[in-house]
């Protein structure tokens, strides 16, 4: 996957795409891949670079919504467990199975959860990942060493999936590229081209490193553009009603001390209603995370202080070892992109499943869904054109499509299973010109990482490489900061680019970390 080849294929062709997919985030992607496994012609720009806003910043679960349930969206969970179910299939070396603990407080909460999990499972019919059941409290303390005895009366297990959401997001556009897909990041589109009947025909884009403007035909464009949808909307009307209603979500990073076992915790009833998960990741531990509106959307949203402490007040209240700030690794915001709703509805009711809008330009655009069912957003979205345009039908082909990467038996101690069966070329990289060597020792980050994620994964800036093409930024953002100048001269060497872009580059990853950092 290399952006100079992508460039050139749009300069070299001339013709009319059949997708259009403005947005490189889990949707987008999600629509690129379904498209093109089904032999369409795709072209999908992101203005940044992907999953740069909401789709990096997720929980890192894989799950069916348990809170969904509670909620009776019984629909949503059913295609969620379902989702969940072809993902670990599909990309095992990126999804697995990770065990959750609820710790309970009465006889009542034991009973409660045991026959909703239950349930859940049996919603995921044989694609579930394991069978829910209620351990005493002595079962409880044991799996879970951290847990406050005081806090529990008995714990009740089950099963959800775990991930790495940029490196599905890459894997996933891998996997398009070589079904056929035009995939570019740092591409803006500036404008919609319409027809003397005024529907949608194209775009206009800006390539952010050419400098230069380019104008596509496409015959079906997508808004895949998350919390920024309403702004393509008011390319095609200025006057267009309000779409999303953004809502923040906050988490932060602990070192492992704080959860040594490999179980997760799921605390279902926090002080405001909402669920709060501790998850083991990378060798770190996730704790989130939050539901709060924000008015104006952003690619780097940071997380308010009221948000820092609420999680770590309910985490103290269930670890035996109280977090501080100064135990925070760091801090991450993203924006959901809820659809909008009713005056005075709560974030947390609106409903996570997806709608698509048509409008009366022709243009589709999609908003709110979730990562697990990514791949569905794609199906449906692809079905509802193949409607639309009186196109032939065509079954979609990615229920069993194996994503870029694809290897079975992981080793997830490995510090880089997560390159899947491209771990062995990684390698290979790594035994010539000393890109063996470390650039941290403690996040286990090699040159040859480096010089894989420019030549085939895209990244272009520090920031790409290590916030996203590896997950230092989110690990452990001070040691992260102290990679930057190696990171950056290893890219320059790569790109062919001078000192003063070295410079720039470490001074921009600076500016963006500082907000990650407590």
């Amino acid at each position: 996957m290399k952006r100079e080849e992508m460039i050139k294929k749009i300069n070299k062709d001339n013709n009319e795409y059949d997708f259009i997919v403005i947005g490189g985030g889990a949707t987008g992607i999600g629509i690129a891949l379904d498209a093109s496994s089904r032999g369409y012609s795709v072209i999908l720009l992101e203005m940044s670079d992907f999953t740069k806003s909401t789709s990096s910043k997720s929980t890192k679960l894989v799950h069916g919504g348990v809170r969904y349930l509670a909620q009776g969206d019984i629909g949503l969970v059913r295609e969620a467990v379902v989702e969940r179910g072809l993902l670990t299939q599909n990309a095992p070396h990126l999804v697995k199975d990770q065990s959750f603990i609820i710790p309970t407080q009465s006889l009542f909460d034991e009973i409660q959860y045991t026959i909703g999990l239950t349930f859940y499972d049996l919603l995921a019919g044989k694609l579930s990942l394991g069978r829910s059941k209620r351990i005493s409290k002595e079962k409880t303390l044991k799996r879970i060493s951290t847990i406050n005895p005081q806090k529990i009366t008995a714990g009740v297990v089950y099963h959800d999936g775990q991930f790495d959401d940029t490196r599905l997001a890459i894997n996933a556009l891998q996997s398009a590229t070589e079904l056929g897909a035009i995939v570019i990041n740092y591409c803006k589109v500036t404008g919609l081209m319409k027809d003397a009947n005024g529907k949608v025909s194209g775009v206009k884009f800006f390539d952010e490193e050419e400098k230069k403007e380019y104008k596509i035909k496409g015959k079906q464009v997508v808004n895949a553009t998350g919390v920024f949808a309403d702004d393509v909307l008011k390319m095609d009307s200025p006057n267009t009603k309000k779409t999303i209603a953004p809502s923040q979500g906050v988490h932060l990073v602990l070192d492992k001390s704080f959860l040594p076992d490999n179980d997760a915790i799921m605390i279902p009833k926090t002080d405001d209603g909402r669920v709060l998960f501790l998850v083991p990741w990378h060798g770190r531990v996730i704790v989130g995370t939050t539901d709060t509106p924000i008015k104006e959307e952003s690619l780097e949203p940071i997380a308010l202080e009221e948000e820092i402490q609420f999680i770590l007040n309910t985490a103290s209240r269930y670890l035996t070892k109280a977090p501080k700030r100064s135990d925070v690794l760091s801090v991450f915001a993203g924006l959901r992109p809820l659809a909008a709703t009713e005056e005075g509805k709560k974030t947390k009711e609106i409903s996570r499943s997806h709608k698509i809008f048509t409008s009366n330009s022709g243009l589709l655009t999609i908003v709110g869904g979730k990562w697990t069912t990514f791949r569905k957003m794609g199906e449906d979205l692809v079905n509802k054109t193949e409607i639309k345009n009186t196109w032939s039908h065509i079954p979609t082909k990615t229920k069993h499509l194996k994503i870029h990467g694809y290897k079975e038996n992981v080793d997830y101690n490995n510090p880089l299973y997560f390159y899947g069966s491209d771990e062995e070329a990684v390698l290979d990289l790594a035994s010539k010109n000393g890109n063996g060597d470390f650039i941290s020792t403690s996040l286990e980050i090699i040159n040859a990482q480096v010089v894989w994620a420019v030549r085939n994964e895209m990244a272009r800036t520090v920031e790409d490489f290590l916030a996203r093409r590896t997950r230092c930024q989110l690990l452990d953002a001070k040691e992260s900061l102290k990679m930057a100048p190696k990171v950056a001269q290893i890219m320059a060497k790569e790109l062919g680019k001078d000192t003063a872009w070295e410079t720039k580059q470490v001074n921009d990853y600076l500016q963006v970390t500082s907000n990650y950092i407590l």
